[in-house]
């Protein structure tokens, strides 16, 4: 049960940042191993959370740091970077929060399927390609506008559908708008730190309210630290990646595993 936990820890670790979904993969994962969905349920998602939170916190933990200092100026931003920059974040995670509170029941009792995501895991990658080509990749994040944050922050929300992803969604759009990949990337990772946050932080009412299953707690620790871990390797080379590279080879991976996800729900 512990090296099922790694695993997952990993998949929720390399897939939270990249543009593949995680929701999808941990979906697949226990569908097609047959893992024990309960033993794996909100305890288990909560630590994959926390620990994919601390990775992205911790390697952009300079920004962070001063968009927090900005607070006192946060509503008389004028030159200040980092206080405009929050309010980028601010606006950007808006329509997640109200997507999450408005449709995530259905989500949750509807969109949470194989097929589901076999759908939007091509559409995701033939999104991605075109960014890519079609993008005019000179813009930095710094030039995003409050109006442009908040579409990102529409692209984040439509990833509570397992196989869009979160990651893909925000730096197809911001491709499609001119940004750099890398830039469009670490505006994605920070513009999901809110996000993540307020993920974890739903499924832990629900940890709060049930308690702690038995047996659980290795791997709540074992799936923290995994997802943590990879999650901070992810982030670090995934933007080194960018600098040079396309992102073809995660568009192509997510027709590979559509077409798998495909073959395994027919046979």
């Amino acid at each position: 049960m512990l090296i099922q936990a790694a695993v997952l820890g990993v998949v929720q670790g390399l897939t939270e940042f990249l543009p593949i979904s995680s929701s999808a993969h941990l979906i697949l994962a226990r569908a097609f191993f047959g893992w024990d969905s309960d033993q794996f349920g909100i305890a288990f998602d909560v630590a994959c959370h926390v620990g994919t939170l601390l990775a992205v916190v911790l390697y952009f933990a300079p920004e962070l740091t001063q968009m927090c200092r900005a607070l006192p100026r946060v509503l008389n931003p004028g030159r200040d970077e980092p206080a405009r920059q929050l309010w980028l974040l601010v606006v950007g995670t808006i329509p997640a929060v109200l997507a999450g509170l408005l449709f995530n029941d259905f989500i949750e009792g509807s969109l949470r399927t194989p097929a589901v995501a076999a759908v939007t895991l091509t559409i995701g990658g033939v999104l991605l390609v075109v960014a890519d080509h079609v993008g005019s990749r000179t813009r930095e994040e710094r030039s995003l506008t409050m109006s442009e944050a908040l579409g990102l922050g529409v692209a984040q929300a439509a990833a509570l559908v397992p196989g869009v992803s979160r990651s893909g969604a925000t730096i197809t759009l911001a491709m499609f708008w001119g940004l750099r990949r890398d830039a469009a990337a670490r505006f994605s990772f920070l513009l999901g730190v809110p996000a993540i946050l307020a993920a974890a932080g739903y499924e832990g009412l629900g940890l709060i309210r049930d308690g702690l299953p038995a047996g659980a707690a290795q791997l709540f620790i074992v799936g923290l630290v995994t997802s943590g871990i990879v999650g901070y390797s992810t982030v670090k080379y995934f933007l080194r990646y960018l600098s040079g590279h396309s992102l073809n080879l995660f568009a192509f991976y997510r027709f590979a595993l559509a077409g798998a996800v495909v073959i395994w729900v027919l046979r």
